[in-house]
């Protein structure tokens, strides 16, 4: 249970219960923006202070820590590998699912603002159903305990061209909002 709280703290997975899964990953192609890198925090759902630190795992990989209370708290820790990418005006991170969701990839969004915070954003999976049956994405509904989830299969390219259209804006829903850990 520890890691999924973990995995609904970083942000990457849920929309009410709902996953929007991904066959791709976003492949390792592009560096992240230096200022991601770092540490963050936020009071989660349930008030307790979470910590994310962001750094480098390798060339073009990323590793992000979560962990309640201190760096210490060996208990709470939780490690993800991710990569990103930059298209349009987004910028979007793709890390990998344990076998328990399905091995696949959740892509999330992300920005950087100008007071300092970083902003996940999730999609939205209701809005991904209904524009899989209307043939802008293929893919396969996913029965989930909470409700229908959602595997993309197009083409990396295809999905990007699809979450980068600006008629599409409504599709990602801000899921977290970290603030830099002062040094």
């Amino acid at each position: 249970m520890k890691a999924w709280r973990a995995l609904v703290a970083l942000s990457f997975l849920l929309l009410s219960g709902c996953l929007v899964t991904f066959k791709d990953p976003i492949p390792a192609n592009e560096a992240a923006p230096i200022p991601l890198l770092g540490e963050w925090t936020r009071q989660d759902e349930w008030g307790e202070q979470l910590y994310l630190e962001i750094t480098r795992a390798g060339s073009n990989l990323y590793e992000a820590r979560i962990y309640e209370g201190s760096p210490d708290n060996l208990g709470s820790l939780e490690e993800f590998g991710f990569t990103v990418a930059h298209h349009g005006r987004r910028w979007y991170l793709s890390a990998g699912l344990p076998k328990s969701l399905g091995a696949n990839f959740a892509i999330a969004g992300f920005e950087l603002t100008r007071d300092n915070e970083l902003v996940v954003y999730n999609l939205d999976t209701e809005r991904i159903l209904q524009d899989m049956d209307k043939g802008l994405l293929e893919g396969q509904t996913v029965a989930m305990p909470e409700a229908d989830g959602a595997l993309i299969t197009s083409p990396l390219d295809k999905v990007f061209a699809y979450l980068d259209d600006p008629a599409n804006a409504d599709l990602f829903v801000e899921v977290a909002r970290y603030q830099r850990v002062a040094e």
